[in-house]
């Protein structure tokens, strides 16, 4: 299954905001699961640090409003936390991901914290009133699925 994919994430209004490659190690009807490797400089964020050349497990879907990431240590692949966006539904090919963000986000740490992020960035969004519902209404799923978090386990 191990195939290259592009990874391309964009603004409400479509603007590519990052592209990057990943590895597609797991697909189903209604998702997909790549390895990706951080590709900016490190970047601290709340209290763990984003570092270049960390292990990303990214799961898309095409019938739900988000992403999940679970990151992963590049030097000793301790987990290091989950980071969930709100977006509309992946569009899904062989050869890319890509995705709308929606600003909205929520980080989980290894021991259950959750803490949601960028409430003011998603507020500002010009969203339809049914596009508002959708995205809270994913970040209660992520909150809810979050409650008791686990590493994701392959199935390969």
């Amino acid at each position: 299954m191990n195939r290259d994919v592009v990874v391309i994430k964009q603004n409400l209004a479509g603007v590519e905001t990052w592209r990057y490659n990943g590895t597609v190690l797991k697909k189903e009807d209604n998702s997909v699961l790549i390895e990706a490797f951080f590709n900016r400089k490190d970047l601290p964020f709340h209290g763990i640090v984003f570092a270049e050349g960390d292990r990303f497990l990214e799961e898309y879907f095409t019938d739900r409003w988000y992403n999940i990431f679970e990151i992963h240590d590049r030097i000793n692949g301790m987990l290091k936390g989950w980071y969930c966006n709100v977006t509309r539904p992946a569009v899904i090919t062989d050869a890319e991901i890509s995705y709308i963000d929606l600003a909205l986000d929520l980080l989980v740490l290894p021991d259950g914290t959750q803490l949601d992020l960028d409430e003011d960035e998603f507020e500002a969004l010009d969203l339809t009133e049914e596009d508002h519902k959708h995205a809270l209404k994913a970040l209660a799923e992520l909150r809810a699925l979050f409650k008791h978090p686990k590493p994701f386990t392959l199935e390969l």
